[in-house]
């Protein structure tokens, strides 16, 4: 039996091939790999002794030859084929080894080349990988280190690999060389300035019990990069499954936290906030966002941007929560929740990371895609448009209520006081209805002066304004941008109320 090795990660790629010689096999190595195996003491045959051919042109041709493509794509079944070798001089090959020129982290660097980043194109080791793969009844295919120990105990136990093992295997080769190529693609489509292609890659989660309804069938996948404030790459501590709409609501209530810095909570039903605030500690937050809406919270999903403790644990028990989102949790909290097995606990890296991040939106026949929107101006005092400028008190709370409207349903209005959510108006076709939904919340908890309103979109008539003087609103923070903006200001300036325009919008669709 024959193992050719050609690897460009040479992770635990010695032991592979000295215990692959200690069980009777072959070895062929090319350039670098022949010279570590050799240096480490393992007998190896150098792929020009086999292909009777040296290498050249740098090495950018050393297996290209019959003898290696002969020896791996030969049925072992088809005598015409055994004629073919037999005539020609070429020996089986049961085994390919390789891993691919590290091209994504090559085009990852900063100020690489483009010709640095072609001579990174893997075009031997595909081209080894797709044989073999092809005819993996006949032969093993290992593209991951990761595979090297199975591969082993299976020689060990009967000689070779199981005709599952080596349909599995190669499965995993056509999957590398199709990621490989679709980023080779990707740069030189890039370079070349043709239109774009896009190429997703996600690897699966789980399959999901069901979609949005039970009828719908559905799975979560990630991708292969690890972003921050994502449910994909969070680890689950305890509890049932998540869910579609548990993943979807998840997803939602992340982006919100992502906003702030300080000991902030959220509660969140149908991808919508129901409460929010921020404290002096998370536990403070914890209360806040939870008396904002006792009621909606019922079964809702709780994110904190602190760590979990036993006294937060304390507090949130008692609630009927489906999911609670942490950094991390203590052991003292994870016992106060152990009682309760159905509740899920998910523990999600939370730290911040400059670039941009990509949203892809399935549609019937397409996808959408976008930056996230993740940046979010500080509203400041020179954003004022009114005669009355804002209180230090009021200009915190319209950063609070900045942060939070921004993802909350279009037409959004939320209101809030002392850095806590009062009432959220999300979804309505018309933005005063979801002004009157906010302020009608907000009364409904006694909270009828001194609110702050905050608009994720411009108001096109004064209707709005009117309507939050007359319910107690003393602040309003909207983008502006509307050709009425002026109707708006001449109506906060009669009812002395200061307004900002911050000049960006934050609809959400």
């Amino acid at each position: 039996m024959r193992a050719l090795i050609s690897v460009s990660d040479k992770a635990g790629v010695v032991d592979f091939a000295r215990e692959l010689r200690s069980l009777g096999w072959e070895i062929i190595a090319t350039g670098g790999t022949m010279k570590l195996l050799a240096d480490s003491g393992v007998e190896v045959i150098n792929i020009s002794d086999v292909t009777g051919f040296p290498e050249i042109c740098d090495g950018r041709v050393k297996t290209l030859h019959p003898k290696v493509h002969g020896g791996l794509l030969a049925r072992r079944d088809d005598p015409s084929h055994l004629k073919a070798l037999q005539e020609n001089g070429i020996e089986f090959i049961d085994m390919v080894c390789v891993n691919l020129y590290p091209f994504r982290q090559t085009i990852a660097r900063e100020g690489v080349t483009r010709e640095e980043a072609i001579e990174n194109i893997d075009i031997g080791g595909p081209s080894m990988l797709r044989s073999a793969a092809k005819n993996y009844k006949d032969v093993t295919v290992v593209c991951d280190p990761a595979d090297y120990a199975g591969v082993l105990e299976e020689i060990r136990r009967g000689g070779n690999t199981t005709p599952e093992t080596r349909l599995t295997l190669s499965a995993k080769a056509f999957t590398h060389t199709a990621e490989y190529d679709a980023m080779i693609a990707t740069y030189m489509r890039t370079q070349a300035g043709l239109p774009e292609k896009l190429f997703l890659e996600f690897d699966l989660v789980q399959p999901l019990r069901y979609g949005e309804n039970p009828h719908q069938q559905a799975k979560f996948y990630r991708s292969g990069e690890t972003v921050p404030y994502s449910l994909a790459h969070a680890r689950q501590l305890q509890g049932k499954e998540l869910s579609y709409n548990n993943i979807q609501d998840g997803n939602a209530a992340l982006a919100i936290v992502r906003e702030f810095d300080e000991p902030f909570c959220v509660g969140l039903k149908h991808m919508n906030p129901c409460g929010a605030a921020v404290g002096k500690d998370v536990c403070e937050a914890w209360q806040k966002a939870y008396q904002a809406d006792t009621v909606s919270i019922f079964g809702g999903i709780v994110a904190v941007n602190r760590p979990v403790t036993r006294e937060l644990a304390e507090m949130m028990k008692p609630v009927f929560l489906e999911i609670i989102m942490a950094p991390s949790f203590t052991d003292e909290a994870r016992e106060v929740f152990a009682s309760k097995k159905n509740l899920r606990l998910m523990e999600v890296p939370m730290e911040k990371c400059a670039g941009k991040q990509r949203q892809v939106v399935s549609v019937t026949g397409g996808l959408l895609v976008q930056d996230l929107d993740l940046e979010t101006k500080p509203v400041t005092k020179e954003m004022c448009v009114t005669e009355k400028h804002p209180t230090e008190a009021q200009l915190t709370d319209m950063n609070f209520a900045w942060r939070i409207v921004k993802h909350v349903k279009s037409n959004a209005i939320v209101v809030v006081k002392d850095g806590c959510t009062a009432g959220v108006g999300a979804g309505q076709m018309n933005r005063i209805g979801s002004a009157e939904i906010a302020l009608k919340e907000a009364h409904a908890h006694g909270l009828t002066e001194g609110l702050v309103l905050a608009s994720d979109g411009f108001f096109p008539f004064d209707d709005t304004v009117t309507l939050a003087a007359q319910s107690g609103v003393a602040a309003i923070v909207q983008p502006g941008g509307s050709v009425r903006d002026a109707e708006s200001i001449s109506k906060a300036n009669e009812k002395g109320i200061p307004m900002m325009f911050t000049g960006m919008r934050h609809f959400k669709h």
